[in-house]
Formats: C-alpha cells, sequence, structure tokens
C-alpha cells in the first residue's frame, strides 16, 4: 500500500493493537486511537502498558481490517510515546484527541477487575509519532480455488512458470 493508502485506512479504523517492550519482553495489547497526520491520538489508563512506553517510549502498531483469507488490509506503524498531560501546554492538544476519539476513549475508562480486585482508574492521554509506517493489503480480483481438480490446474500452472524461470536463469 501507498502511504496516502495507508493514511487514508488509518483514518477509517479505530482499533489496532499497541506493542511495547520492557528489556526483552514484549507485551501486545488491543487498544482504540484516532489518526491525524502524524500522529495516532490515544487515551488509557495506568497500568502495564503505560508504565512500559514511559519506560522505553518506541512501540509498534498493528491495525488489520480482514474479510478473509482472500481480502485484508494490514497497516504497520513504528511510533514513539508521548503523554500529553494534564497543563495549560497541552490543554489544545488532549481537546483535539478528546474530539477525535469521541467516545472511543470510555472503554479504556471502564471499570475493571484484575486478580487482586478493582484496578484504579488513572487515566493518561497520549498520542503515538509515527516514525515509519507500511501497508500491505490482499483483494481478490478472481474466483479463487474452490475444488481440488482446480487446486491441481493451479499448482500445474505454478509449476510450468517455475520451470521456465529456471530456464531463464541458467
Amino acid at each position: 500500500m501507498t502511504r496516502n493508502q495507508c493514511t487514508e485506512f488509518l483514518k477509517s479504523a479505530h482499533i489496532g493493537y499497541i506493542a511495547c517492550t520492557k528489556g526483552a519482553q514484549s507485551y501486545i495489547t488491543p487498544f482504540s486511537f484516532a489518526y491525524e497526520e502524524p500522529v495516532l491520538y490515544c487515551f488509557g489508563t495506568v497500568g502495564k502498558r503505560i508504565l512500559w512506553m514511559r519506560a522505553n517510549p518506541l512501540v509498534c502498531v498493528e491495525v488489520d481490517r480482514i474479510v478473509s483469507r482472500e481480502e485484508w488490509h494490514t497497516v504497520i506503524i513504528e511510533g514513539r510515546y508521548e503523554e500529553l498531560p494534564d497543563t495549560p501546554q497541552h490543554n489544545e492538544e488532549i481537546d483535539k484527541a478528546h474530539d477525535l476519539l469521541a467516545v472511543w476513549w470510555e472503554p479504556g475508562y471502564s471499570r475493571t477487575f484484575r486478580a487482586g480486585g478493582e484496578r484504579p482508574i488513572d487515566f493518561v492521554w497520549f498520542k503515538l509519532s509515527v516514525l515509519g509506517m507500511s501497508g500491505h493489503q490482499a483483494i481478490p480480483d478472481e474466483p479463487r480455488i474452490d475444488s481440488a481438480s482446480s487446486f491441481s490446474a493451479l499448482r500445474q500452472t505454478i509449476r510450468k512458470r517455475l520451470l521456465v524461470w529456471a530456464t531463464a536463469l541458467q
């Protein structure tokens, strides 16, 4: 996918997966976001994800839309975490994040229980600056293999093309 296609895809998506690391250990979790180039605005409560991103602000985000094995879109973002503290300096950006996220931030602010009891709700607005982005997609353009005979015919076609290619390389 081109950068423009990735950008348009991200504007229409609101749920993804964010990965962060602590030492050699990775942690990945779903999250809500709103994309406004060149950042993703987010909201969360203080927990493992926020604590780890505070310690190491480099993150990776995956956003996908999977219709079937033959039709899907995936965008991967390499980014940098930055908190938006509740200060006059950041009020305008927090207001923008709030407006863009609309009600998408509410699940992150919902009452959550862990093994030890209810999790305290200490929320954080943050943004992820996009350092790099790539996208891939698969869009079916013809009927797919429906039977063993179709698969056999496809396998034969691939073998013929590989033979032609191998002969050309010699």
